[in-house]
Formats: structure tokens, C-alpha cells, sequence
């Protein structure tokens, strides 16, 4: 049943809810309907200064807090998110159009999962390491600042404070204004959980406005973004001026490398899967589908067949498969990037441009295929369910047109059998690989080369990224 009562929220800082210094806020509108559902502050300079400095004093206390204790919280945090299942379910299914289904165990029991996850590993990988005659000890870089995306916001603030904490960081996030309300919420239960003031801080703002404030601010020791490469580049700039650490999680436009002895029809099936989860809204889809000549026209008859089976709507249908984009500038780009890819190549399907019933923000399911790899849909980040089929000779020119794209973030290789699969893999450029529909590991690191970014998350490599060495000497 959908909830229709709206949620305005203010700034979380120094444990407390406050307005923001101007007043200013943002609509939150939901993706299915257009409706307004909520509303958020944008901060100021003052506000996002107020942040920074409750996570700045709160940081030597936090980083002497034992790291069991300091487990014990992410595990409390992990708990208050299960309690709050439906809920927040239903809140980012609203808010980014995810399906109900996929909201309930992507967007909900993942982050929770990378909370226990990472409290899991925390008192092993951060005990002190002995080498030779040195002690290396490991301590919290610092209060970190983090800037999230609307695509899942709420696993992408896990990602990142879940390693954070238990390295003993303070942090300032920012989610984006588009999908905001799950980050309050999120604040909720950590406040709930008896989290400590200013360990925690959430606001909301401009990226050109409180995003920029936190990447150059010099109380900030780092800064972590889930974003766009322009985002990216942006934030890399600003936080060289004061020499910070950075962490960037960016765009992706991945290949699924398809070879001649696959079995067909598992490997259309995730081809489809791979590409449109999260209505497409998602920076490791495998939006590129590198398919033999030889087997092009059977992979056209299944992908067309499948796509038809799709059922778009309601996220908050159970039956949908595809929801709406999360916002109408979103539409937009999408519907832009099919008009543009309709003259590029063979369109397999994508005739209507969104559900009778619905008035949101829907953009059709599309395959085009026949299109060559330096076509616009070959090579931008579309972000909405738009898959492109490039025709190959063999593995070798799916190799090279794997790997001739600004990014490198994800890919996938189906092929007769996992080691076959494996070859290919071992030769790509690119920050994680599915063999044969090989699922996604919350304890493996993710990241990307190229414009993709640089660090990684999850486990025990996202873990570093939040501590500084320190080697003490001992006499010999």
C-alpha cells in the first residue's frame, strides 16, 4: 500500500536536528507519479562549516572507543535497517523507482549485510602487523566527507561508513537531493543505535554549493564520492589543495562478452537482467552486449522475446520488472539517448514511451542492436535501460572493444565453461568481472580503472582506503 503523507526533514549535526542557516530546500518527488513526497534542506556554507567541525571534535574520542565497541554499533546500525525493511523499502522504490522485489534486497539487505560484513573483518585487518622489527599500527584517517548518488542511496552511505566507523573515522555525508530520505532515516537509527554526536552527520545541499564546501574544506582529511567522472574530476581538483585523500567511485559503461559455444539463452537472460536492474540506473550495468556475428540473429530473437516479458509500472507493483527513472531530468537524457541510438542502429524493442496507467518518469525498455562500437549509445553512460549490441568477429575484437571505452567498472564474459570465461577476463581492464552470471560479492573489492575512478570498496580493500599507516621502530 503506498504511503502518502510527506516527509520533510532537517539537517543531522552534532547528534541533534537543526534548520539549515538560509532556509532553502529542495522537493523530493516520487519517481512513479511526480507527486512531491518530501522535501530537504539545502545547506549552506555555515551549515556544512557546523558539520565539519562536530565531526572534527568528535574524532579523538571515536577513534579511542575499542574496536568492539565500535562493532557492536555497525551491528546495532544493521539491526535498526532490517527493523525498518518495508519501510525504507518502499521509500527508495518511491524515490528512485526501484521494483518493490529488488528495493527489498538490493537497496535495504545489502547495506545492511556490508555493515555486519565489514564489522565482521574490522578486528582482524585493523589490528597492528608486525614487520621485522617494526610495529605497523593502523588509525582512522580522519573525519571523511561523503557525497552519494540517488541511485542507491541507501547501500552507497553503507559503503561507505560502514569502513569508516569501524576504522574509527567521523564523517559529514551528503546524499543527493533526488533520493535523500533513506540518508535521514539511516540517521535516525544510527542515532537510535546510541551512536555517539557528531561521529554521524547528514546534510543536504548543492553539489556546486555544499559538495564543493566539503571537498575543499581543510578539516576534512578525506573525501569519498559516488558519482559522475564530471563529479569526479571536479572533487579531485578541489581536494588536491589541501592534499586530501580521495576515493572515487565513478561512471561505467561495461561489456558482456558473449562467445560462440555459450548456452545462448542463460547468457541473453542475464544480458537482459545485467542491464536493466534498477531500471538501468546503475553504474556497473552490463549495458554493452558484445555478441559473434555468427549468433547475432538468434541473440535478437531472445533478447526481443525476453524484453517483451517485461513488465513496466508501479514499483510498488509486485508484478513490475522495470519502474520508472528517478527524476524527469533523468527522462530526459534517456529518452534523448534512444532517439540518438534509434538512427545508430536496429531497434529490437522500446516502441512506448512509458505505461498507460502511470504519469512518472518512465522511459521504455530498449534494445538496439547492429550499432558499432564508437556509436554515442556505444559509448556514453546512458543510465536508464538501454541496452547496445555490437556485433564482433571473435573474442579477440570483443577484448579490444571491451577495453576502448573511457571506463572500466564491470564487465562479464560468458563463455562454454567458467575457465574459458576466466581467460578472457584475466585480459580485460576493468575493476570486477561476471563469469557466467557469477554474482556480486559484498566481501570483493569494487572500483574501476580509468575515468571509472580509483580506490575501492567493500571488504577488507575498502576497508584501507579509511586508515593511515604509522610504523612504529623498535630497537633491534
Amino acid at each position: 500500500m503506498r504511503h502518502h503523507e510527506q516527509v520533510d526533514v532537517d539537517i543531522y549535526v552534532d547528534g541533534v536536528w537543526s534548520p539549515v542557516t538560509g532556509g532553502r530546500r529542495a522537493e523530493v518527488h516520487e519517481a512513479a507519479t511526480g507527486a512531491l513526497i518530501g522535501s530537504v534542506p539545502l545547506a549552506e556554507d555555515e551549515d556544512v562549516d557546523r558539520a565539519v567541525e562536530a565531526a572534527r571534535a568528535a574524532l579523538p574520542a571515536w577513534a579511542a572507543v575499542p574496536i568492539a565497541e565500535r562493532v557492536a554499533l555497525l551491528h546495532r546500525i544493521a539491526d535498526g535497517i532490517a527493523a525498518r525493511r518495508e519501510e525504507l523499502a518502499e521509500l527508495i522504490a518511491r524515490e528512485v523507482g526501484t521494483p518493490i522485489a529488488d528495493s527489498r534486497r538490493i537497496q535495504v539487505d545489502m547495506p545492511a549485510a556490508v555493515l555486519r560484513t565489514t564489522a565482521d573483518l574490522a578486528e582482524t585487518e585493523l589490528a597492528d602487523e608486525r614487520i621485522g622489527h617494526s610495529v605497523v599500527v593502523r588509525n582512522p584517517v580522519g573525519v571523511v566527507a561523503m557525497i552519494t548518488p540517488w541511485n542507491y542511496p541507501l547501500y552507497q552511505i553503507a559503503a561507505k561508513i560502514a569502513p569508516a566507523l569501524a576504522a574509527g573515522c567521523t564523517c559529514v555525508v551528503k546524499p543527493s537531493t533526488v533520493a535523500p530520505l533513506s540518508a535521514f532515516a539511516l540517521a535516525e537509527i544510527a542515532h537510535e543505535a546510541g551512536l555517539p554526536a557528531g561521529v554521524l552527520n547528514v546534510l543536504t545541499g548543492t553539489g556546486a554549493g555544499a559538495g564543493e564546501r566539503l571537498a575543499a574544506h581543510p578539516q576534512v582529511d578525506m573525501v569519498s564520492l559516488t558519482g559522475s567522472t564530471a563529479a569526479g574530476a571536479r572533487v579531485g581538483e578541489l581536494a588536491a589543495r589541501t592534499i586530501k585523500r580521495v576515493a572515487l567511485e565513478l561512471g561505467g559503461k561495461s561489456a558482456l562478452i558473449v562467445t560462440e559455444n555459450a548456452d545462448l539463452d542463460a547468457a541473453m537472460a542475464m544480458a537482459l537482467r545485467a542491464c536493466f536492474v534498477n531500471n538501468g540506473q546503475t553504474c556497473a550495468a552490463l549495458t554493452r552486449l558484445l555478441m559473434p556475428r555468427s549468433r547475432l540473429a538468434e541473440a535478437e530473437e531472445r533478447l526481443a522475446a525476453l524484453a517483451a516479458g517485461l513488465v513496466v509500472g508501479d514499483p510498488l507493483d509486485p508484478v513490475t520488472s522495470v519502474g520508472p527513472l528517478a527524476s524527469a531530468a533523468q527522462q530526459r537524457s534517456v529518452l534523448g539517448h534512444i532517439e540518438v541510438g534509434a538512427r545508430e542502429g536496429t531497434v529490437l524493442t522500446g516502441p512506448g514511451a512509458r505505461p498507460r496507467t502511470c504519469k512518472g518518469f518512465f522511459a521504455p525498455p530498449t534494445i538496439i542492436s547492429r550499432l558499432p562500437p564508437e556509436a554515442v549509445v556505444s559509448q556514453e553512460e546512458i543510465f536508464g535501460p538501454v541496452l547496445a549490441v555490437i556485433p564482433v568477429q571473435d573474442a579477440e575484437e570483443a577484448i579490444r572493444i571491451a577495453d576502448a571505452c573511457d571506463y572500466g567498472l564491470s564487465g562479464g564474459v560468458w563463455a562454454a565453461d567458467v575457465e574459458a570465461a576466466q581467460t578472457i577476463a584475466r585480459r580485460l581492464r576493468t575493476g570486477q568481472v561476471s563469469l557466467n552470471g557469477g554474482r556480486f560479492n559484498v566481501l570483493a573489492p569494487f572500483g574501476g580503472y580509468r575515468k571509472s575512478g580509483n580506490g575501492r570498496e567493500l571488504g577488507r580493500h575498502g576497508l584501507a582506503e579509511y586508515v593511515e599507516l604509522t610504523s612504529l621502530q623498535l630497537p633491534v
